[in-house]
């Protein structure tokens, strides 16, 4: 498995909810009509989680980041190298 560093610019969510679609493991519906992201520590105005993932739970992952229609949600490698 490798690490991964999500970053969730929570503030810029419009509560689309397709990542909660795509990962209900990690991705939740929250209050206010945001998403959250489980074991996700604030950092600022974003949610952070570090977290290691094998490659089917990456590729869920990459899929809601991807999916979001406001591309808040960011993934970066092991050695902060930004995925997406």
């Amino acid at each position: 498995m490798a690490k991964y560093k999500i970053v969730y610019d929570r503030p810029g969510c419009i509560g689309a909810f397709s990542c909660v679609a795509l990962f209900p493991e990690y991705w939740i519906n929250g209050i206010e009509g945001k998403a959250e992201l489980a074991g996700g520590k604030q950092e600022g105005n974003n949610i952070v989680l570090e977290v290691e993932l094998n490659a089917e739970e990456f590729e869920k992952m990459k899929a809601a980041a991807e999916s979001c229609p406001v591309n808040v949600i960011h993934i970066f490698d092991e050695k902060g190298n930004k995925i997406i």
